[in-house]
């Protein structure tokens, strides 16, 4: 039996997890590198299962009628909207998620804390001009008393806005389902959509990705933000219309972004966001760390053996 580990950027798939407890007849092969979609079926239709890290790799339905052996889709995480679970169950393909460490939200708001800070700091291009010799190019802004907002009120959104109370700002938060009540059980302010992007000093995204809340910052949103605002997102590039963005940020109604998600991954060499000075990108790391990583490759390994053994655990297509 063969195995396919996908989009193991940092080659720790076999280090963190031990494939050989799955017996001397599996055979696992790593793939570090991201495979292009017109190579995807030629490299991958020999394996009768394959890991996939997270959404990096997308399982539309043309693939997976594309991949005859595939009898297993192990998915870190327990959700991955990039693979069409309908197509896999008609294929007789079982998907498993591997759950990934609980602390790992912890690390997604330390993320978008690390996007804050570089942004009001200009900690960017303050480093990249102190490595051409330059100094003090640009003005810090300071935390303390400056407006967090907070879009998406669960587990992240929650750390996000107590890291924001620590640091003396006052914090306001809105969501398409939230209430007042549950804003104050959290210890911050519940504002409109349009009061929270027209007050706030900083709006931080952490919001589930759907029909309803696809592009949820839109043009609109963007205008009504304060032209030395700062948008961070760390949670899903659909939530914003990337076009408004991009338009936004050349013509500096808003400050800046500080950006981990984007619409394709990897981000071309090419893409105009790599030409800005004003924004703070990172390559999708908020889920990642070595912690997260070893719990997401042993859990990918107790879903193979649990389906070798003809009870599959965590069936996220059942």
């Amino acid at each position: 039996m063969s195995i396919a580990l996908l989009d193991d950027y940092h080659g720790v798939a076999e280090r963190y997890a031990d494939w050989t407890t799955l017996g001397p007849n599996v055979r696992v092969q790593t793939f570090r590198d991201y495979l292009p979609e017109g190579d995807r079926i030629a490299a991958l239709q020999s394996f009768d299962v394959i890991v996939a890290m997270r959404e990096r790799t997308p399982f539309p339905a043309a693939l997976i009628e594309s991949l005859p052996k595939l009898r297993l889709l192990v998915t870190t995480g327990m959700r991955n909207l990039a693979i069409d679970l309908d197509a896999c169950t008609r294929r007789g393909i079982v998907v498993c998620g591997a759950p990934g460490s609980p602390d790992a939200n912890t690390a997604t708001s330390e993320l978008a804390w690390t996007h804050i800070l570089a942004l009001f700091k200009n900690l960017t291009v303050e480093d990249a001009n102190m490595r051409r010799g330059l100094w003090q190019t640009g003005m810090p802004r300071p935390i303390a008393g400056k407006r967090l907002g907070v879009v998406g009120l669960g587990k992240l959104g929650t750390a996000v806005a107590q890291v924001g109370k620590a640091f003396g700002m006052s914090v306001q938060a809105w969501s398409p389902n939230l209430t007042p009540e549950r804003a104050e059980q959290a210890g911050v302010e519940y504002a409109s959509k349009q009061t929270l992007f027209a007050e706030a000093d900083v709006i931080s995204l952490h919001l589930i990705l759907s029909d309803r809340t696809r592009h949820v910052v839109d043009a609109a949103a963007l205008s009504a933000m304060k032209p030395s605002a700062f948008l961070v997102n760390t949670s899903r590039a659909g939530l914003v219309d990337q076009e408004a963005l991009l338009d936004a940020l050349r013509k500096g109604r808003i400050a800046g972004a500080g950006l981990d998600v984007f619409e394709e991954e990897p981000l071309p060499p090419t893409d105009a966001l790599r030409a800005l000075d004003n924004v703070v990108l990172t390559p999708h790391l908020g889920y990642v760390s070595p912690e997260n990583f070893t719990a997401f490759y042993r859990s990918a390994v107790e879903s193979v053996q649990a389906w070798l053994a003809g009870k599959p655990v965590r069936v996220l297509n059942a």
